[in-house]
């Protein structure tokens, strides 16, 4: 399942990346999360995008897809991904089909939460967030049952991003619809897109868009070969949001036990005698005997009439 999750700022799409993630059995890979890993562990392309965020400038679409390209190398992404932040314009997503293709993994499914405008301000300006274990609520939708309290781990550690206000919020969505929008129709004609309402709970949401994965995507990824290629192996079948493991046709017929073939020389020709050297010349020296003994007697009745 290798799956684009598209969504203005709001709708939701970090969180059900990662709720998909943990039902499907797949990573979600957070351009936002690889980027500050890289910039925290060293490496090139972590040296290349700390300098660039120290600076306030954009990270080069060229060193987010070479953190892509290394992260999709990793074992736990063999069965799929969900893509979170990632593409956010025409040329990313151009630069995307470009390395998944040469990576024998192209995409195939973007899913779009839409969302109305009201409502994603509402969830921008009211988002609020743990300081000690990073839960997420929001005071419109979602609060916490106890208010400045964490619900998670119970600390008095709430707290709003300085950027979650209204006119920082309605800033956003103008950047998202001028830039990010535009991929609904670019996936739209690849005929990849799948849109999906935004509206409603965090597990309203999840179980519309697991329902669409079983019913829409499923034929697409369906069997998935974990036996490291040729169609032998295991196959992964997405049932009902549930992960279920199966041997491949193939690969049963190679764990069956082999049936012993019986060995029989009935019907078979015998193998020919094959006449020795003196054999042989034995029959040609008895052969020219007779021929002298008929000439012999012939000589002998001439004489004798």
């Amino acid at each position: 399942m290798r799956i684009v999750l598209l969504g203005a700022p709001g709708s939701g799409k970090g969180t059900q990346a990662k709720l998909l993630g943990e039902r499907y059995g797949i990573p979600q890979i957070s351009t936002g999360d690889l980027l500050r890993e890289a910039a925290a562990g060293g490496g090139n392309l972590g040296r290349q995008a700390k300098t660039a965020m120290a600076a306030g400038e954009l990270v080069s679409d060229e060193v987010v897809l070479g953190m892509i390209e290394q992260r999709l190398k990793k074992p736990d992404t063999r069965r799929g991904f969900i893509l979170d932040g990632f593409p956010r314009n025409i040329p990313q997503a151009q630069a995307l089909d470009s390395l998944l293709n040469w990576l024998g993994r192209p995409l195939q499914v973007t899913l779009y939460i839409n969302v109305s405008q009201d409502t994603l301000v509402k969830r921008l300006t009211g988002r609020i967030t743990c300081g000690a274990c990073g839960a997420i609520y929001n005071e419109f939708f979602s609060p916490p049952r106890k208010s400045g309290v964490c619900d998670a781990c119970g600390k008095r550690k709430l707290k709003k991003r300085g950027d979650d206000n209204a006119a920082t919020a309605r800033n956003r969505l103008v950047v998202y619809e001028r830039d990010t929008e535009p991929l609904v129709d670019y996936y739209k004609a690849q005929q990849k897109l799948r849109t999906v309402s935004g509206g409603g709970g965090v597990k309203d949401i999840c179980e519309r868009i697991s329902g669409l994965i079983d019913a829409d995507i499923r034929p697409l990824a369906a069997a998935v070969d974990l036996g490291g290629g040729g169609g032998d192996g295991a196959q992964t079948i997405i049932s009902g949001g549930q992960v279920v493991t199966a041997e491949t046709p193939a690969a049963a017929k190679k764990s069956a036990p082999a049936k012993k073939k019986k060995q029989t020389t009935a019907g078979k020709p015998k193998p020919a005698k094959r006449k020795t050297a003196a054999v042989s010349r034995a029959g040609k020296t008895k052969a020219a005997g007779k021929k002298t003994s008929r000439k012999k007697s012939t000589t002998t009745t001439r004489r004798k009439k």
